[in-house]
């Protein structure tokens, strides 16, 4: 009979190991991944209705550090779980009024999108100058969300949490892409900074070119966002504008916000109305024309006779010009529609929206919605038709650019009214079907970045609330409440200048692309290399 000596070291090697230091092992492998989610939604507080834009720097610093040197498939699933921390609870308004299913299909979609650019980051991650790098995947993801699928989905950029943060001056750069690059190349050149400093410590060592870089990663930024505040300015270049906001409230909220006939036109009339007797009284200015927000009027003034007398009336009353917005139908087709009603000659211009809202005003893959839940087929009958043409009124000696709501969040659309000449900008929006939610005041920031993007007063009308006016430099000096009937008076700046931004429109973008796609191809080449050098 043999026996095999065995070794105290090897015996003990042989027994199950204390469930403490397993549970140890298991923590230390999720550690990546509870802190991805964490920073996630680190991202997710730094948006509005909060002013903690200086969050998205440290959630960016903790990204940099998850995914530094992780293969391609734990960065897939590290920026996965990002996304979702980050999208879920930004984007959970979309499933108030029609349940969790359509919130939840289109935050695992769009954080698809953000694991791929997590697997970008990770391959630049050990490059020199990584946070550039890294800074410019993560826009030229975000430039793509803009476009695909469904003429794209933008909500939820960098730029648009910043607001009330001291980067905003970049916005009249470059738009939100120069915004949303600098933000980000701060986060992760300050996560490479303190990566470093731990690291030197441990090591007593440290790469003096590798912490210059960090460091201007941080530094370049901030005093680029110093240097641009000599960009923005309140000053009229073609005198003011007295201008009214009218949110009439709606009878009840969501989907059947329109479902009384007639009322929400009734109440924007009504609180019209109200304002025309302040202004007889002497309580407010007189002012040179009127915005009502979209779908104020519930029934087509155009074609039906009734609201046609209810808006002839408050245009009378008031003695001004309104831009109204209401659903029209012509030749079969609807539209979401501006129109420019004057108080002696009736409807003037109007401006059909050009970015429709994907599962609210068209349903695209409708076969194969209605084959999942017929339901959901029912809440998009037909779809809408988009429009063609910018829109600019001309009104009260006044050029107004108009984005009808989902538009604001698109760089284009709020750009091309600016290069066909308008003095200020209003974005009509009906916020009725979601409620209390945080998306109307996510939807306020986004006209603020445009404010100052373009250098232009922005009006934001609104069915329900919030209600705001603008000044070019982002600042809010007047807003509403939530479901209350209110009306804004104020004199705004007209400007005809062109910010850098807006003579530069696309391309600041197209470079950050070009950038990303040179550090991913310089990335793959060197692993390429190395891999050749280790077989040789």
């Amino acid at each position: 009979m043999t026996v095999t000596a065995t070794s105290v070291d090897e015996s003990d090697g042989l027994r199950p190991q204390p469930a403490p230091a397993l549970r140890s092992a298991r923590l230390v492998r999720l550690a990546p991944a509870a802190a991805a989610t964490l920073a996630g939604l680190l991202l997710y507080v730094s948006f509005p209705p909060r002013t903690l834009s200086w969050l998205a720097l440290p959630a960016f610093a903790a990204l940099g550090w998850v995914l530094r040197g992780r293969s391609r498939k734990a960065a897939l699933g590290l920026g996965y779980l990002f996304g979702l921390g980050f999208l879920l609870p930004l984007l959970v308004w979309t499933g108030v009024e029609v349940g969790p299913g359509p919130w939840l299909a289109l935050v695992l979609i769009e954080a698809v999108f953000v694991a791929l650019v997590g697997v970008g980051i990770a391959a630049v991650s050990q490059l020199p100058a990584a946070p550039v790098w890294a800074a410019a995947v993560w826009i030229a993801g975000e430039a793509v969300r803009a476009r695909v699928p469904f003429h794209g989905f933008p909500w939820g950029k960098v730029a648009f949490g910043q607001a009330d943060g001291m980067f905003l001056p970049l916005a009249a750069v470059g738009g939100t892409p120069v915004l949303g690059f600098a933000v980000v190349l701060c986060g992760f050149g300050l996560g490479e900074a303190v990566r470093l400093a731990v690291h030197g410590r441990r090591t007593r060592t440290l790469r003096r070119s590798a912490a210059a870089a960090a460091l201007l990663s941080v530094a370049v930024p901030v005093v680029g966002a110093v240097a641009a505040r000599s960009l923005v300015s309140d000053k009229a270049e073609n005198g003011t504008a007295t201008v009214a906001l009218v949110q009439g409230n709606v009878p009840r909220a969501g989907l059947e916000f329109n479902a009384q006939r007639r009322a929400v036109l009734d109440y924007h009339a009504r609180e019209t109305a109200r304002l025309a007797a302040d202004v007889r009284a002497g309580k407010t200015a007189r002012p040179d024309f009127v915005l009502w927000p979209e779908n104020s009027s519930d029934i087509d003034p155009l074609e039906y006779p009734d609201a046609r007398l209810v808006v002839d009336q408050a245009a009378k009353a008031i003695g001004a010009p309104i831009s109204i917005g209401s659903v029209v139908e012509r030749d079969g087709r609807l539209f979401n529609e501006q129109i420019l009603w004057d108080p002696d000659k009736g409807p003037l211009q109007t401006y059909d929206k050009r970015q429709i809202q994907p599962f609210g005003e068209y349903l695209p893959l409708r076969w194969l919605i209605g084959a999942i839940n017929e339901d959901w087929t029912a809440m998009v009958r037909q779809d809408f038709s988009r429009g063609r043409e910018p829109g600019v009124f001309t009104v009260g000696g006044a050029k107004v650019g108009l984005a009808t709501c989902y538009e604001a969040a698109f760089d284009w659309a709020v750009r091309d009214t600016v290069t066909h000449g308008a003095q200020m900008i209003s974005v009509p929006s009906n916020n009725a079907t979601f409620d209390r939610s945080e998306m109307t005041y996510q939807q306020l920031a986004m006209s603020r970045i445009r404010a100052v993007e373009h250098s232009r007063a922005v009006t934001v009308p609104v069915t329900s609330g919030i209600s705001a006016v603008i000044m070019p430099d982002g600042r809010v000096t007047q807003k509403t409440g939530m479901f209350v009937p209110a009306y804004l008076v104020q004199k705004v700046p007209l400007r005809s200048s062109e910010t850098p931004a807006t003579e530069l429109g696309v391309l600041p973008e197209a470079v950050v692309v070009l950038l990303a796609a040179g550090g991913v191809g310089w990335a793959i080449a060197a692993g390429l290399r190395a891999r050749r050098a280790e077989r040789a």
